[in-house]
């Protein structure tokens, strides 16, 4: 199996850049849509937005029956959120549950679905993790400096995007050059040892584009045990998080029939943090004494030629590659500590994909993919489980039609069928409706979809004597079945309300069977369903302040144990604001309420307690001070608000940070 290492995958990163510049190889995954003007957050825009996760090509968000946020480039620099967990946070539907501050393991529960049920895309680029035991994405590492949109669609989606979106998508989209060579720059500091920086070099000529962007994030010194938990007389060590990523996205005109693109992403994070010493046992767990590090490494990659032989018929031919190195370390100040440990997952993807406008308002979508996934872990300690590999393949075909049967009806109707060599065949659909009534222009909408998630390579093929693992490599599919019906109605020009209701079933879940003689494994057995309503109400109260509430309910259930599923709340609500007092000014403000959920403690000694949920606000300014200069400056946590999620590691308090940004033009 391919391995790099962190050096291997920076020489990867600029010989992929190098060569696309010399060659013109071919590009990027999918095309960028470039940000409404003047839509911040809260605008009575929303119909008119752009989606492209929705149908796989830019459809307006009126034209569809899916429920789906777009986050612009423009809101992330509103708002001032540097890590995707961050800019996450305001989207109704979706939970995110952090371990504490900045590079603590992060995921994302869309519609009480499981972490590992949301599909992650990086320009098109299947992001999830094949080395990791559950195959979900660490959404900890994922900065928003070179991303031009953030796209959630919400509900089961795999009859367009296959295996692991059973909760829903999230796909980001990275900038991509236009205009005159343009050079910006940002620097920022602040709370918790904070020393942030930027940069981007970006433009077109000739029929080639071209956007390079660099950024640094770090955040030393974040308190992440909660006082209660530190043992007597020992140390309470804040986590240090360090990230590096580079990318490039290119593009070549080169003919008007013809056009190649690249896209490349490299990350390079560190994080240090403590750990919970249990070797006293039957002594009580010495919460957050061991100081451990964790080393990822993130390469994501896509070429691909795009060709129009005839105006309204479109081909891509693209290859997508990604490796997902970690490397974890146990105990660093102890120098007889066990030696580290490294796991490496690869994916390569070869994919066709052609659409055909039939008539204005209706077009075919198709397409075939061949995925490989491998997996290699290495621990080298005595008693440990040595090399592991593995690695299995999906072949599979998929079509889509946009329809516009009469005049404000809209349809979009896929299918999908997967080849898996593991497990066989899965048949997935999604129907997505959507009208807008005469004279109320109330619009109506909705959905139905299946979807499924895989087993993993650790699931089925990884046998560990040491802790007791036994692979199972007859696991079948988790699948799911969900609807959605909602409405939106305009009142007046400036306001805009809605609601949507969802329901989704999930079968074949597959969760841990423990053995005799301390073994386990993995079986299909688990059945969960979940409920529940999105509301929004969007107001633009003059031409510079403009707003928006959100509120979801979802109700969980395991249907085995009839007991609620941990870290779904039941309530959350959130509420942004943008107002522009003078020209130059931006001032915004985000609130986000998490009520109560049901949760372990830290160490699960105790499976099920309450956690009380929480309550953050986050201001933020930017100030023009000429078309070349800017600063800006943002408060999170305003009343320093005290919070576990989840249980047993402590939320970021009061936080300021401020700094400067520089551009050419």
């Amino acid at each position: 199996m391919l391995h790099l290492s962190p050096r291997a995958l920076k020489r990867t990163l600029w010989s992929c850049v190098a060569f696309t510049l010399l060659d013109s190889l071919p590009a990027f995954a999918q095309q960028t849509i470039t940000p409404l003007a003047n839509a911040g957050p809260g605008t009575a825009d929303t119909l008119e937005e752009i989606s492209v996760s929705a149908t796989g090509v830019p459809t307006p968000i009126s034209q569809t029956g899916s429920s789906v946020t777009v986050l612009s480039a423009e809101t992330l620099e509103q708002q001032q959120r540097r890590t995707v967990s961050d800019a996450l946070q305001q989207v109704p539907g979706l939970n995110i549950v952090q371990n504490g501050g900045p590079g603590g393991q992060t995921s994302v529960f869309i519609r009480g679905a499981n972490p590992n049920h949301t599909k992650v895309l990086i320009d098109g680029i299947d992001a999830s993790d094949p080395s990791n035991a559950n195959g979900a994405i660490d959404f900890a590492h994922l900065l928003t400096d070179d991303l031009a949109r953030i796209e959630v669609l919400r509900g089961p989606q795999s009859g367009l995007y296959g295996a692991d979106a059973i909760g829903g998508v999230v796909s980001f989209t990275t900038k991509r050059g236009e205009g005159p060579t343009k050079i910006a720059a940002r620097v920022e500091g602040g709370s918790y040892g904070t020393f942030n920086q930027s940069s981007r070099l970006s433009g077109s000529q000739d029929g080639f584009d071209y956007s390079v962007s660099v950024a640094h994030f770090r955040a030393a010194a974040t308190p992440v045990t909660p006082l209660d938990l530190v043992p007597p007389s020992g140390l309470r060590r804040p986590n240090y998080y360090d990230n590096e990523t580079v990318s490039a996205k290119l593009g070549y005109q080169v003919t008007d029939e013809f056009r190649i693109n690249s896209t490349t992403r490299f990350s390079n994070a560190t994080l240090r943090f403590n750990t919970d010493d249990y070797s006293l046992f039957p002594a009580p767990v010495q919460f957050g004494t061991l100081r451990n590090q964790q080393g990822n490494q993130q390469l994501f990659s896509r070429n691909e030629a795009e060709w129009t032989p005839v105006a309204g018929f479109r081909n891509v031919f693209a290859v997508n590659y990604s490796n997902l190195f970690n490397r974890n370390t146990g105990d660093i100040y102890n120098p007889l500590s066990m030696l580290p440990t490294d796991s490496t997952g690869e994916r390569l993807r070869y994919e066709y994909r052609g659409d055909y406008l039939l008539s204005p308002g209706n077009l075919i979508l198709f397409g075939a993919q061949r995925d490989e996934e491998r997996l290699s872990t290495f621990d080298p300690n005595p008693f440990g489980t040595g090399e592991s590999k593995a690695r299995k393949g999906n072949t599979a075909g998929y079509i889509e039609a946009q329809l516009t049967p009469f005049d404000r009806a809209a349809l979009v109707a896929n299918l999908r069928h997967d080849e898996n060599d593991a497990f066989g065949p899965a048949t997935t659909f999604r129907v997505a409706p959507s009208y807008v009534l005469p004279f109320s222009e109330t619009r109506l909408k909705g959905s139905v979809g299946s979807g499924f998630k895989t087993p993993t390579l650790y699931q089925l093929y990884l046998n560990i004597p040491t802790i007791g693992q036994i692979a199972n490599p007859n696991l079948r599919p988790e699948e799911s079945l969900g609807y959605d019906a909602a409405f939106e109605q305009p009142l007046g020009e400036r306001v805009l309300v809605g609601a949507t209701y969802y329901h989704n079933d999930y079968r074949n879940l597959i969760q841990t069977e423990f053995l005799p003689g301390f073994q386990y494994r993995w079986v299909n057995v688990g059945r969960a369903e979940s409920y529940g309503a999105e509301a929004f109400a969007s107001v633009k109260f003059t031409d510079t302040l403009s707003g928006r509430l959100d509120y979801t309910n979802t109700v969980t259930k395991d249907e085995v144990s009839n007991l609620e599923l941990l870290r779904r709340p039941r309530h959350k609500g959130s509420a942004t604001a943008l107002w522009t007092p003078m020209p130059g000014l931006t001032l915004s403000g985000t609130l986000v309420v998490i009520g109560p959920f049901v949760d372990g403690n830290r160490d699960f000694s105790v499976p099920r307690l309450k956690n009380p949920g929480f309550t953050t606000i986050n201001l933020a300014v930017n100030y023009d001070i000429d078309e070349t200069v800017s600063v800006f400056g943002r408060v999170d946590n305003l009343f320093d608000r005290r919070y576990e999620n989840p249980t047993g590691y402590l939320g970021p308090g009061l936080a300021v940070y401020g700094g400067v940004r520089v551009s050419t033009f």
